[in-house]
Protein backbone atom coordinates (compact mmCIF):
# COMPACT_ATOMS: atom_id res chain seq x y z
CA UNK A 1 0.00 0.00 0.00
CA UNK A 2 1.33 3.43 -0.95
CA UNK A 3 2.02 5.81 1.92
CA UNK A 4 0.78 9.34 1.52
CA UNK A 5 1.89 12.65 2.98
CA UNK A 6 0.27 16.06 2.90
CA UNK A 7 2.02 19.39 2.56
CA UNK A 8 0.32 22.68 3.42
CA UNK A 9 1.90 26.05 2.61
CA UNK A 10 0.44 29.38 3.73
CA UNK A 11 1.00 32.53 1.69
CA UNK A 12 -0.04 36.02 2.79
CA UNK A 13 -0.97 37.17 -0.70
CA UNK A 14 -2.14 35.82 -4.03
CA UNK A 15 1.14 36.68 -5.79
CA UNK A 16 3.14 34.32 -3.59
CA UNK A 17 0.54 31.56 -3.87
CA UNK A 18 0.26 31.91 -7.64
CA UNK A 19 4.06 31.90 -8.08
CA UNK A 20 4.29 28.72 -5.97
CA UNK A 21 1.57 26.99 -8.01
CA UNK A 22 3.28 27.88 -11.26
CA UNK A 23 6.66 26.68 -9.96
CA UNK A 24 5.09 23.34 -8.95
CA UNK A 25 3.40 22.98 -12.33
CA UNK A 26 6.66 23.75 -14.19
CA UNK A 27 8.51 21.15 -12.11
CA UNK A 28 6.51 18.35 -13.69
CA UNK A 29 4.64 17.35 -10.53
CA UNK A 30 1.16 15.92 -11.07
CA UNK A 31 -1.18 18.87 -10.44
CA UNK A 32 -4.07 16.55 -9.59
CA UNK A 33 -2.41 16.23 -6.15
CA UNK A 34 -2.61 19.98 -5.48
CA UNK A 35 -5.26 22.47 -4.41
CA UNK A 36 -5.33 26.16 -3.64
CA UNK A 37 -7.74 27.81 -1.23
CA UNK A 38 -8.31 31.50 -0.65
CA UNK A 39 -10.89 34.16 -0.01
CA UNK A 40 -13.03 35.06 -2.95
CA UNK A 41 -13.26 38.74 -2.09
CA UNK A 42 -12.74 41.23 0.72
CA UNK A 43 -15.83 43.42 0.67
CA UNK A 44 -19.36 43.10 -0.60
CA UNK A 45 -18.62 45.95 -2.98
CA UNK A 46 -16.17 43.76 -4.91
CA UNK A 47 -17.81 40.35 -5.13
CA UNK A 48 -16.17 37.68 -7.19
CA UNK A 49 -18.24 35.85 -9.73
CA UNK A 50 -17.58 33.29 -12.38
CA UNK A 51 -19.26 31.40 -15.11
CA UNK A 52 -18.24 28.29 -16.97
CA UNK A 53 -18.83 27.69 -20.67
CA UNK A 54 -17.59 24.25 -21.55
CA UNK A 55 -13.86 24.14 -21.02
CA UNK A 56 -13.50 27.87 -20.33
CA UNK A 57 -14.19 29.82 -17.17
CA UNK A 58 -14.38 33.58 -16.69
CA UNK A 59 -13.91 35.24 -13.30
CA UNK A 60 -14.41 38.83 -12.30
CA UNK A 61 -13.98 40.76 -9.08
CA UNK A 62 -11.03 41.80 -6.93
CA UNK A 63 -9.25 38.42 -7.00
CA UNK A 64 -10.73 37.27 -10.30
CA UNK A 65 -7.40 37.40 -12.12
CA UNK A 66 -5.71 34.86 -9.84
CA UNK A 67 -8.59 32.39 -10.00
CA UNK A 68 -8.98 32.70 -13.76
CA UNK A 69 -5.25 32.33 -14.27
CA UNK A 70 -5.05 29.20 -12.12
CA UNK A 71 -8.29 27.49 -13.21
CA UNK A 72 -6.62 25.70 -16.13
CA UNK A 73 -3.95 24.15 -13.89
CA UNK A 74 -6.46 22.45 -11.60
CA UNK A 75 -9.23 19.93 -12.01
CA UNK A 76 -12.42 21.59 -10.83
CA UNK A 77 -13.27 24.13 -8.22
CA UNK A 78 -15.91 25.33 -5.81
CA UNK A 79 -16.84 28.76 -4.49
CA UNK A 80 -18.74 28.85 -1.24
CA UNK A 81 -19.26 30.82 1.92
CA UNK A 82 -17.95 29.05 5.00
CA UNK A 83 -19.36 30.26 8.33
CA UNK A 84 -16.85 32.43 10.22
CA UNK A 85 -14.23 32.15 7.45
CA UNK A 86 -16.37 33.80 4.75
CA UNK A 87 -16.43 33.30 0.98
CA UNK A 88 -13.65 31.03 -0.28
CA UNK A 89 -12.57 29.57 -3.58
CA UNK A 90 -11.15 26.04 -3.62
CA UNK A 91 -9.44 24.82 -6.80
CA UNK A 92 -8.13 21.31 -7.26
CA UNK A 93 -8.79 17.89 -5.73
CA UNK A 94 -9.86 19.37 -2.39
CA UNK A 95 -12.88 21.00 -4.10
CA UNK A 96 -14.55 17.61 -4.64
CA UNK A 97 -13.93 16.68 -1.01
CA UNK A 98 -15.41 19.97 0.23
CA UNK A 99 -18.42 19.46 -2.02
CA UNK A 100 -18.86 15.91 -0.72
CA UNK A 101 -18.64 17.18 2.88
CA UNK A 102 -21.34 19.78 2.19
CA UNK A 103 -23.56 17.41 0.24
CA UNK A 104 -23.18 14.63 2.80
CA UNK A 105 -23.56 16.96 5.80
CA UNK A 106 -20.27 15.66 7.19
CA UNK A 107 -19.62 17.08 10.63
CA UNK A 108 -16.24 16.78 12.29
CA UNK A 109 -16.17 18.34 15.73
CA UNK A 110 -17.27 21.83 14.75
CA UNK A 111 -15.07 22.13 11.66
CA UNK A 112 -16.36 23.72 8.47
CA UNK A 113 -16.80 21.71 5.27
CA UNK A 114 -13.30 22.80 4.28
CA UNK A 115 -11.96 21.79 7.69
CA UNK A 116 -13.73 18.43 7.43
CA UNK A 117 -12.12 17.86 4.01
CA UNK A 118 -8.64 18.67 5.37
CA UNK A 119 -9.25 16.51 8.44
CA UNK A 120 -10.49 13.78 6.09
CA UNK A 121 -7.05 13.76 4.46
CA UNK A 122 -5.55 12.95 7.86
CA UNK A 123 -4.37 16.45 8.80
CA UNK A 124 -4.62 16.89 12.59
CA UNK A 125 -7.55 18.96 13.84
CA UNK A 126 -5.35 21.55 15.61
CA UNK A 127 -3.54 22.23 12.31
CA UNK A 128 -6.85 22.41 10.43
CA UNK A 129 -8.08 25.09 12.86
CA UNK A 130 -4.87 27.08 12.30
CA UNK A 131 -5.31 26.84 8.52
CA UNK A 132 -8.90 28.09 8.79
CA UNK A 133 -7.64 30.99 10.95
CA UNK A 134 -5.08 31.84 8.25
CA UNK A 135 -7.88 31.94 5.66
CA UNK A 136 -9.90 34.27 7.90
CA UNK A 137 -6.88 36.60 7.82
CA UNK A 138 -6.97 36.56 3.98
CA UNK A 139 -4.08 34.13 3.52
CA UNK A 140 -3.96 31.51 0.77
CA UNK A 141 -3.42 27.81 1.39
CA UNK A 142 -1.63 25.56 -1.04
CA UNK A 143 -2.49 21.96 -0.16
CA UNK A 144 -0.67 18.96 -1.62
CA UNK A 145 -1.57 15.35 -0.97
CA UNK A 146 -0.02 12.26 -2.49
CA UNK A 147 2.82 9.75 -2.49
CA UNK A 148 5.61 10.37 0.02
CA UNK A 149 8.33 10.90 -2.60
CA UNK A 150 6.27 13.41 -4.58
CA UNK A 151 5.29 15.33 -1.44
CA UNK A 152 8.95 15.50 -0.32
CA UNK A 153 9.78 17.00 -3.72
CA UNK A 154 6.83 19.41 -3.48
CA UNK A 155 7.96 20.53 -0.01
CA UNK A 156 11.50 21.18 -1.28
CA UNK A 157 10.13 23.28 -4.15
CA UNK A 158 7.74 25.15 -1.85
CA UNK A 159 10.59 26.01 0.55
CA UNK A 160 12.10 28.13 -2.26
CA UNK A 161 8.86 30.14 -2.60
CA UNK A 162 9.07 31.52 0.95
CA UNK A 163 5.64 30.71 2.40
CA UNK A 164 4.93 32.13 5.86
CA UNK A 165 4.34 28.57 7.03
CA UNK A 166 5.10 25.17 5.52
CA UNK A 167 3.94 21.94 7.16
CA UNK A 168 4.51 18.31 6.24
CA UNK A 169 1.94 15.89 7.62
CA UNK A 170 3.31 12.37 7.31
CA UNK A 171 1.52 9.09 6.72
CA UNK A 172 -1.93 10.59 6.09
CA UNK A 173 -4.89 8.86 4.50
CA UNK A 174 -5.12 8.04 0.82
CA UNK A 175 -7.32 10.17 -1.40
CA UNK A 176 -10.97 9.52 -0.68
CA UNK A 177 -12.84 8.25 -3.67
CA UNK A 178 -16.18 9.89 -4.21
CA UNK A 179 -18.96 7.36 -4.62
CA UNK A 180 -20.46 7.24 -8.10
CA UNK A 181 -23.88 7.29 -6.47
CA UNK A 182 -24.01 10.12 -3.92
CA UNK A 183 -27.09 8.69 -2.20
CA UNK A 184 -25.06 7.07 0.58
CA UNK A 185 -23.26 9.37 2.96
CA UNK A 186 -21.55 8.69 6.22
CA UNK A 187 -20.83 11.32 8.86
CA UNK A 188 -17.37 11.29 10.39
CA UNK A 189 -17.12 11.73 14.11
Amino acid sequence: MTKNDAVVAIFTDHRGAEAAVRKLAQSGLDMKHFSIVGKGYHTEENPIGFYNTGDRVKFWGQNGAIWGGLWGLFFGGIFMTIPVVGPVMVLGHLAAMVFAAVEGAVVVGGLSALGAALFGLGIPKDSVIQYEDALKADAFLLVAHGPVEEMARAKTILETTEPVRLDLHQDVKGMAKLPADHSEHHAAG
